[in-house]
Protein backbone atom coordinates (compact mmCIF):
# COMPACT_ATOMS: atom_id res chain seq x y z
CA UNK A 1 0.00 0.00 0.00
CA UNK A 2 1.47 3.57 -0.54
CA UNK A 3 0.01 6.24 1.16
CA UNK A 4 -0.10 9.89 -0.06
CA UNK A 5 -0.91 12.66 2.42
CA UNK A 6 -2.83 15.85 1.10
CA UNK A 7 -2.43 19.01 2.73
CA UNK A 8 -2.86 22.56 1.67
CA UNK A 9 -4.90 25.73 3.52
CA UNK A 10 -8.61 25.57 3.21
CA UNK A 11 -9.99 25.39 -0.39
CA UNK A 12 -6.45 24.91 -1.90
CA UNK A 13 -7.90 21.71 -3.92
CA UNK A 14 -7.57 18.38 -1.57
CA UNK A 15 -10.78 17.32 -2.21
CA UNK A 16 -10.89 17.90 -5.57
CA UNK A 17 -7.09 16.28 -6.40
CA UNK A 18 -8.46 13.05 -3.80
CA UNK A 19 -11.62 12.72 -6.08
CA UNK A 20 -9.64 12.48 -9.01
CA UNK A 21 -7.34 10.14 -7.32
CA UNK A 22 -10.54 8.20 -6.71
CA UNK A 23 -11.28 7.94 -10.12
CA UNK A 24 -7.75 6.24 -10.97
CA UNK A 25 -8.35 3.84 -8.19
CA UNK A 26 -7.02 5.11 -4.91
CA UNK A 27 -8.92 4.65 -1.64
CA UNK A 28 -9.70 8.22 -0.07
CA UNK A 29 -9.83 8.67 3.75
CA UNK A 30 -10.67 12.67 4.74
CA UNK A 31 -9.50 13.57 8.12
CA UNK A 32 -12.54 16.22 8.62
CA UNK A 33 -14.61 12.64 8.46
CA UNK A 34 -13.11 11.03 10.50
CA UNK A 35 -12.99 13.96 12.85
CA UNK A 36 -17.41 13.87 12.74
CA UNK A 37 -16.81 10.36 13.59
CA UNK A 38 -15.03 9.96 16.44
CA UNK A 39 -17.39 13.15 17.67
CA UNK A 40 -20.86 11.24 16.70
CA UNK A 41 -23.47 11.32 19.33
CA UNK A 42 -22.69 9.64 22.24
CA UNK A 43 -18.73 9.49 21.92
CA UNK A 44 -17.41 10.18 25.40
CA UNK A 45 -15.30 13.10 23.82
CA UNK A 46 -18.23 15.43 23.62
CA UNK A 47 -18.49 15.87 27.52
CA UNK A 48 -14.99 17.21 27.58
CA UNK A 49 -15.63 19.68 24.85
CA UNK A 50 -19.01 21.21 26.15
CA UNK A 51 -17.13 21.69 29.24
CA UNK A 52 -14.11 23.61 27.40
CA UNK A 53 -16.76 25.21 25.00
CA UNK A 54 -20.05 25.31 26.59
CA UNK A 55 -22.89 23.51 26.86
CA UNK A 56 -24.67 24.72 24.13
CA UNK A 57 -22.59 23.40 21.46
CA UNK A 58 -24.83 20.16 22.46
CA UNK A 59 -28.45 20.03 21.45
CA UNK A 60 -31.21 18.53 23.34
CA UNK A 61 -30.33 15.09 22.62
CA UNK A 62 -26.88 15.47 22.68
CA UNK A 63 -25.93 16.31 19.15
CA UNK A 64 -22.59 18.44 18.50
CA UNK A 65 -23.56 21.41 17.28
CA UNK A 66 -20.68 21.51 14.50
CA UNK A 67 -21.49 25.06 13.33
CA UNK A 68 -21.67 26.49 16.93
CA UNK A 69 -18.65 24.45 17.91
CA UNK A 70 -16.53 25.71 14.91
CA UNK A 71 -17.26 29.07 15.52
CA UNK A 72 -16.35 29.15 18.80
CA UNK A 73 -13.02 26.86 18.65
CA UNK A 74 -11.77 28.97 15.11
CA UNK A 75 -12.34 31.91 16.81
CA UNK A 76 -8.30 32.23 18.44
CA UNK A 77 -5.58 29.85 18.16
CA UNK A 78 -5.96 29.06 21.91
CA UNK A 79 -9.60 27.94 21.27
CA UNK A 80 -8.45 25.70 18.29
CA UNK A 81 -5.67 24.35 20.18
CA UNK A 82 -8.05 22.92 23.01
CA UNK A 83 -10.82 21.29 20.49
CA UNK A 84 -7.12 19.82 19.06
CA UNK A 85 -5.92 18.84 22.78
CA UNK A 86 -8.99 16.95 22.59
CA UNK A 87 -9.78 15.37 19.79
CA UNK A 88 -6.48 14.77 17.70
CA UNK A 89 -5.52 11.69 19.73
CA UNK A 90 -8.89 10.16 18.89
CA UNK A 91 -8.50 11.19 15.19
CA UNK A 92 -4.86 9.37 14.97
CA UNK A 93 -6.33 6.30 16.52
CA UNK A 94 -8.90 5.72 14.45
CA UNK A 95 -6.81 6.80 10.92
CA UNK A 96 -4.09 4.33 11.79
CA UNK A 97 -6.89 1.46 12.14
CA UNK A 98 -8.37 2.84 8.82
CA UNK A 99 -4.97 2.54 7.17
CA UNK A 100 -4.38 -1.00 9.01
CA UNK A 101 -7.85 -1.99 7.66
CA UNK A 102 -7.54 -1.39 4.08
CA UNK A 103 -3.79 -3.00 3.63
CA UNK A 104 -5.11 -6.43 5.11
CA UNK A 105 -7.86 -5.56 2.62
CA UNK A 106 -6.38 -4.08 -0.13
CA UNK A 107 -2.49 -4.51 0.37
CA UNK A 108 -1.46 -3.16 -3.34
CA UNK A 109 -3.34 0.02 -3.01
CA UNK A 110 -3.02 3.83 -3.56
CA UNK A 111 -4.02 5.24 0.26
CA UNK A 112 -5.00 9.09 -0.33
CA UNK A 113 -5.80 11.03 2.74
CA UNK A 114 -6.90 14.84 3.02
CA UNK A 115 -5.31 16.59 6.04
CA UNK A 116 -6.66 19.43 7.29
CA UNK A 117 -3.89 20.19 9.89
CA UNK A 118 -0.65 18.79 8.47
CA UNK A 119 1.31 21.44 11.43
CA UNK A 120 -0.31 18.90 13.97
CA UNK A 121 0.13 15.57 12.64
CA UNK A 122 3.54 15.09 14.61
CA UNK A 123 4.81 11.39 14.28
CA UNK A 124 1.35 10.67 12.50
CA UNK A 125 3.94 12.10 9.45
CA UNK A 126 5.68 8.97 9.47
CA UNK A 127 2.12 7.00 8.13
CA UNK A 128 2.93 8.67 5.00
CA UNK A 129 5.09 7.21 2.07
CA UNK A 130 4.39 10.43 0.27
CA UNK A 131 3.21 13.91 1.42
CA UNK A 132 1.57 16.42 -1.51
CA UNK A 133 1.21 20.20 -0.46
CA UNK A 134 -1.33 21.65 -2.71
CA UNK A 135 -0.59 26.14 -3.38
CA UNK A 136 -2.79 28.26 -4.66
CA UNK A 137 -3.32 32.28 -4.28
CA UNK A 138 -5.38 33.50 -1.44
CA UNK A 139 -8.19 35.46 -3.25
CA UNK A 140 -8.43 32.39 -5.65
CA UNK A 141 -9.24 29.88 -2.66
CA UNK A 142 -11.40 32.51 -1.36
CA UNK A 143 -13.67 32.60 -4.73
CA UNK A 144 -13.38 28.36 -3.91
CA UNK A 145 -14.81 29.20 -0.10
CA UNK A 146 -17.85 31.18 -1.35
CA UNK A 147 -18.72 29.05 -3.74
CA UNK A 148 -19.08 26.49 -1.46
CA UNK A 149 -21.49 28.78 0.73
CA UNK A 150 -18.39 30.21 3.21
CA UNK A 151 -18.80 33.66 4.17
CA UNK A 152 -15.62 35.30 3.31
CA UNK A 153 -15.14 36.56 7.43
CA UNK A 154 -15.56 32.79 8.30
CA UNK A 155 -12.52 31.79 5.35
CA UNK A 156 -10.75 34.88 6.39
CA UNK A 157 -10.66 33.59 10.42
CA UNK A 158 -9.91 30.31 9.30
CA UNK A 159 -7.32 31.04 6.83
CA UNK A 160 -5.78 33.32 9.54
CA UNK A 161 -5.06 30.12 11.73
CA UNK A 162 -4.05 27.92 9.41
CA UNK A 163 0.40 27.68 8.18
CA UNK A 164 1.11 29.27 5.65
CA UNK A 165 2.12 27.51 1.95
CA UNK A 166 5.25 28.07 2.74
CA UNK A 167 5.65 26.35 6.51
CA UNK A 168 3.51 23.60 4.89
CA UNK A 169 6.47 22.64 2.26
CA UNK A 170 8.42 23.46 5.17
CA UNK A 171 7.13 20.97 6.97
CA UNK A 172 6.60 18.63 3.98
CA UNK A 173 9.99 18.48 3.07
CA UNK A 174 11.62 18.20 6.48
CA UNK A 175 14.08 15.27 6.94
CA UNK A 176 11.36 12.25 7.18
CA UNK A 177 11.30 8.98 5.29
CA UNK A 178 8.96 10.01 2.71
CA UNK A 179 8.41 12.04 -0.73
CA UNK A 180 7.29 15.13 -0.88
CA UNK A 181 6.31 17.39 -3.67
CA UNK A 182 4.53 20.73 -4.43
CA UNK A 183 1.15 21.23 -7.12
CA UNK A 184 0.41 24.75 -7.76
CA UNK A 185 -3.25 24.62 -7.98
CA UNK A 186 -4.30 27.49 -9.86
CA UNK A 187 -7.32 26.27 -11.54
CA UNK A 188 -6.34 24.47 -14.47
CA UNK A 189 -8.24 20.95 -14.55
CA UNK A 190 -5.05 20.05 -16.71
CA UNK A 191 -2.69 20.27 -13.97
CA UNK A 192 -4.36 18.28 -11.91
CA UNK A 193 -5.00 15.56 -14.09
CA UNK A 194 -1.29 15.71 -14.49
CA UNK A 195 -0.52 15.73 -11.23
CA UNK A 196 -2.80 13.11 -9.89
CA UNK A 197 -1.22 11.00 -12.92
CA UNK A 198 2.18 11.66 -11.34
CA UNK A 199 1.32 10.38 -8.22
CA UNK A 200 -0.06 7.06 -9.70
CA UNK A 201 2.92 6.98 -11.10
CA UNK A 202 4.90 6.83 -8.19
CA UNK A 203 2.80 4.91 -6.46
CA UNK A 204 3.36 1.63 -8.96
CA UNK A 205 7.37 3.23 -9.20
CA UNK A 206 7.43 1.95 -5.38
CA UNK A 207 6.42 -1.29 -6.01
CA UNK A 208 3.82 -1.82 -3.23
CA UNK A 209 0.73 -1.09 -5.40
Amino acid sequence: MYVVFLAGGIASGKSTLASLLQTKGAIRIDLDEVSRKVLATGSPLLEEIAQIFGDDVLDSEGNLRRGLLARKAFATKEATRQLEAIELPAIFTELKRNLSRIKQESPHVLCIVEIPCLDRMGEALNLADEIVVLKAPLAQRLERAEKKGMSPQDFTQRAALQPSDEELVRIASSNQPFFSSVIHNTGDPFDLEEAASAIVSRAKDSNTV
